[in-house]
This record gives structure tokens, C-alpha cells and sequence, in this order.
């Protein structure tokens, strides 16, 4: 199957380089997108179970920083133009889902019956309540990608059964509405180890415009949006079982051990235990992505395997972002507010400014002891400038 553009991937982040919002929410929002194209029908088989690749992405920002919602709607607009995708319901109720499944409901030659949905949620909140546990735990049976029917009981209509029932979720929140409405139990159970949250609080760019500078490209702007759909209808024609190279199998097993004995000394086996044991998994996901955007071959590379690694633990630094709003620990939030002000400003705040933003949320003992956290973590540097006392976020530092 010819292809216009040699990377889906990278053709997407060349379409959107006149947006605002940082690279890392393009990238995932091509992968969500690419995901929803192929839907049920591509996988990797491992006997006991098949790694299919369906994500639940949320992209997490402060109100207005990084135009979130536009972001993730560039693709979801080039993913409705391809035949056979079926959206379901941005507000949920299980009327609205079983109703979406139902309605999606086809019959694939080689496969038999699937549902396939793909749900954009602009505003998280209007699609996900964490602490409905019912709702939660059908969410991660629906991630997991079993090929076995999906019941729901609708109390007017009786029992509604979906066969071999995917769902791809994307959607959209900041740091305040997950502090306010996720559980501290949501950390531990099964849906944020299968979740992957992209977090970002500043612009890349300022952009007043973009349409002037979409002008500038004039018709070559137009043509690329043309052929990342094509490409993308292309992509969604890809069906069957993706086969590892050997090579690839031999990454594959050398990075499975070094990551159970070696590899997770910055994370927190409590908080983040169940992400470590599923991040094989969004590996894998990730990979069959990355090789459907280069092309169609039903092949994946240890290429491919290490590039997806690359992405899926670049993540991981931003974790504390998200996951401490969640947990109900003053000074663990004390410390993940002063690392996010500190980040907010890369060329580095001083003390005593940081302490007049922080003055009406925290006492001066939580402030202290919220920096010594911080320095101690290796989040932020504490440095002089003649007798001023200044922080800087050590990334920025790298």
C-alpha cells in the first residue's frame, strides 16, 4: 500500500507546527489517532491473551496554557474522515455506550464480529466519573481487549450484548478537576496503570495567529492535510497479527528483565505498582503504532521497540505531576505545587517570590519542609545569587 508520506507520525507533527501546545501532545494525539484507524483488527499474539493497540490518553494542563481540546481535535477531525470509524459519546451514561457499541457493531472478514469505538472527550468530566467504580472497572475490561461479548443490562430494554467489544479514549483535564474528583484508591487500581498522561504546563510557542502562518504555506499546508488522510485511510486498512523479529524478541526479553530488577528506582512501587507491571503493555501498543505510521507490513522491529520505549518513559518525569494531585498526603501536595511553580519558570524564581505565590495555600514550616522534598527528589536546584536564594527545576538544567 503506497503511502504520500513516508511517517504518519512525522507528517503530523509538521501539520501542527502552528499550534502552541508542546510537541509531546501532537505526538499523542497522532498515536490516539492512528490507534482509532486501526481499531480491533491488528494485534500481537501471546497465547494467553493479544496485546491490541487502543489507548486511554488524557492530557493534562493548567485552564488555557496549552489549548488542549484543539490539540487533541486536529486529529480526531482527520480520523472522522476515515470510512468505518465509529465515535462514541463524548458524555457518558451506559445507555449512551451501549447504544455507541451497538451501533458499531460490524462484521470484519478474517475477525468475525467487533465494536469499535473511539471517544474524544474535550472536557474529561463530562465522560469519566473515578469514583463510579462500576464504570471504572468496565473501562479497564474494555482497555484490556478481551475477545469475549460485553454485556450490559439496560432497565427498560433487557440485556445488550456487544461482540468483541475495543475502545480507544482520549480526553482532556488540568491538575485542579483530577485533584477534586479523583479518589486516592484511583492510583492504585487498575485505570491510571492504563492510562497515559500527558502533562504539560507551558506553550511552546506563541502563536496569536495561526492562520497567517498557515497562509504563508499557502497550498502546501492544504496537500499535507489531504495526504495525512489518505495515509490515514491507508492505515486503517491494515489488518491482522504483527509478528516481533527475532531481533526484536531479543530487546523485548533483555528490557522485560532489566525493568523488573533495574529500571524503576524513580518511581514509587506503592503509588505507581501497577503502571510498572503494564508498561510491557503500552510498549507494545505504542509499537505496532509506530510501525503503522512507516508502513504496512504486519512486522515490528526492535526498532520499533525501543523507540516506543523512548516515548512511553519520557512520560515518566511528569508523573509526579498528575499522580500527587491524587493522593491524599498535605505534604506530598505541597511539595508537586512548589515543583510545578518552579517549572512554570525555566530561567529559575526566587525564594522569596515563590514563597509570596505559595504564602495563602501552605504555612512557612509545609513551604520549608516542601522545598527540602523537592531539592532532596532532585526535582529542583537550589542555588545563590549574591544574597538571594533562587530554584530552578533540574530538567530545565539538562
Amino acid at each position: 500500500m503506497a503511502r504520500n508520506i513516508s511517517n504518519w507520525l512525522q507528517g503530523y507533527i509538521e501539520y501542527t507546527k502552528h499550534l502552541e501546545a508542546p510537541d509531546i501532545f501532537h505526538l499523542w494525539a497522532a498515536i490516539g489517532t492512528i490507534a482509532g484507524a486501526l481499531q480491533g483488527k491488528v494485534w500481537i499474539d501471546q497465547g494467553y491473551f493479544k496485546w491490541k493497540p487502543n489507548f486511554f490518553v488524557i492530557f493534562v494542563a493548567p485552564p488555557g496554557i496549552v489549548s488542549k481540546s484543539t490539540t487533541l481535535g486536529v486529529g480526531m477531525a482527520m480520523l472522522r474522515e476515515v470510512d468505518g470509524v465509529h465515535f462514541g459519546p463524548e458524555s457518558a451514561s451506559w445507555q449512551a455506550v451501549t447504544d455507541a457499541f451497538s451501533e458499531a457493531t460490524v462484521t470484519v472478514e478474517g475477525i468475525g464480529q467487533m465494536s469499535a469505538l473511539t471517544i474524544e472527550a474535550s472536557e474529561l468530566g463530562t465522560f469519566l466519573d473515578p469514583r463510579n467504580r462500576e464504570m471504572i472497572d468496565v473501562l479497564c475490561r474494555l482497555w484490556d481487549g478481551r475477545e469475549v461479548p460485553w454485556s450490559r443490562r439496560i432497565r427498560s430494554e433487557g440485556a445488550t450484548e456487544i461482540p468483541n467489544p475495543w475502545i480507544n479514549f482520549l480526553g482532556c483535564t488540568t491538575p485542579g478537576w483530577i485533584e477534586e474528583n479523583f479518589p486516592e484508591y484511583a492510583i492504585k487500581g487498575g485505570f491510571t496503570s492504563r492510562t497515559v498522561f500527558v502533562y504539560a504546563e507551558r506553550k511552546r510557542q506563541f502563536v496569536a495567529y495561526p492562520k497567517l502562518r498557515m497562509d504563508v504555506a499557502g497550498s502546501a499546508f492544504k496537500r499535507l492535510r489531504v495526504c495525512l488522510i489518505n495515509d490515514l485511510k491507508t492505515i486503517s486498512r491494515i489488518q491482522g497479527e504483527y509478528i516481533l523479529t527475532r531481533s526484536a524478541i531479543e530487546w523485548g526479553t533483555a528490557w522485560y528483565e532489566r525493568h523488573w530488577t533495574e529500571d524503576n528506582e524513580h518511581l514509587d512501587m506503592e503509588i505507581h505498582g501497577g503502571y510498572i507491571a503494564r508498561k510491557q503493555t503500552h510498549i507494545h501498543k505504542t509499537a505496532m503504532i509506530l510501525a503503522a505510521a512507516a508502513h504496512s507490513d504486519l512486522i515490528i522491529t526492535d526498532e520499533d521497540l525501543q523507540a516506543a520505549e523512548k516515548l512511553v518513559t519520557s512520560l515518566e518525569v511528569s508523573l509526579p505531576n498528575v499522580f500527587n494531585q491524587i493522593v491524599d498526603n498535605r505534604d506530598a501536595k505541597n511539595t508537586a505545587l512548589i515543583i510545578r511553580i518552579v517549572r512554570a519558570v525555566p530561567s529559575g524564581i526566587k525564594r522569596r517570590n515563590l514563597w509570596r505565590k505559595l504564602i495563602m495555600q501552605m504555612s512557612q514550616d509545609e513551604f520549608k519542609h516542601g522545598i527540602v522534598g523537592a531539592v532532596a527528589a532532585d526535582y529542583i536546584a537550589e542555588y545563590s545569587v549574591g544574597d538571594d536564594i533562587y530554584y530552578k527545576a533540574k530538567e530545565d538544567e539538562k
